[in-house]
């Protein structure tokens, strides 16, 4: 938990009860809401993808794009501690991207999300918005966005066992892709154990093996998301 934004904070209450951050998440979810009903009114569906440094996030990103952008109106946010590297990445695929820098802090908030839609220019008729979190499996778990689908990126190096040692961000996702499966023969590293270990976390959440090196899953991840545009929940 990060010190920075305050979402580690513990008050005490009279009764000798801690609560971590009650009124920061309150506000939070606040704003996530109205992010959400601006959004559903408009008729943009935002995907909120999280996942460990490295993961395979912004990767994944560089190659669901431009498979989609064709068809859908599509812009990003960034979300880094610093840098403005993975925003170069995606200005390349000629999408609108902001940029947001944390200076810090272990994951997006709704705030953040809602100062970077104002300057997207909600008027240019987006069909898509994805936002890349802070990597991290941990703080944007209790932050929502106002996001419609939350994706999480596990990928092969980080262990099988990532559903269940960090089983908050898990639940609460609509969808797990597992990155980087074409390194399964170098490693050790059983598929099946760790899409097992998804459903006892979260049952509903669809499960998708990629490799964006050999493209090897894709399509079926590509279709997902073309679904998920169109059925907001």
């Amino acid at each position: 938990m990060c010190k920075e934004c305050g979402c580690g904070e513990n008050n005490i209450d009279e009764k000798g009860t801690i609560s971590v951050g009650k009124e920061i998440l309150a506000e939070n979810s606040h704003i996530a809401a109205h992010n959400r009903e601006h959004l559903d009114k408009l008729g943009v569906v935002m995907f909120n993808i999280v996942g460990s440094p490295g993961s395979g996030k912004t990767t994944l990103l560089e190659k669901t794009i431009p498979a989609l952008k064709d068809d859908l109106k599509i812009a990003v946010i960034e979300g880094d501690l610093e840098t403005d590297n993975d925003k170069n990445r995606i200005d390349a695929l000629g999408v609108p991207c902001y940029q947001i820098c944390t200076h810090g802090a272990c994951h997006l908030d709704a705030k953040m999300v809602h100062h970077a839609l104002h300057e997207l220019n909600l008027d240019e008729n987006y069909d898509i918005i994805f936002v890349e979190n802070v990597g991290n499996l941990v703080c944007p778990a209790d932050f929502p966005l106002g996001e419609n689908f939350r994706v999480v990126v596990l990928s092969t190096p980080e262990g099988d066992d990532k559903p269940e040692k960090y089983p908050t961000i898990f639940h609460g996702s609509d969808a797990v892709v597992l990155s980087k499966i074409d390194i399964i023969p170098h490693i050790d590293f059983d598929t099946e154990k760790c899409r097992e270990r998804s459903y006892n976390v979260n049952p509903k959440a669809r499960f998708f093996t990629v490799s964006a090196k050999t493209g090897e899953g894709l399509q079926k991840w590509l279709e997902w998301v073309k679904w998920a545009a169109n059925s907001p929940k």
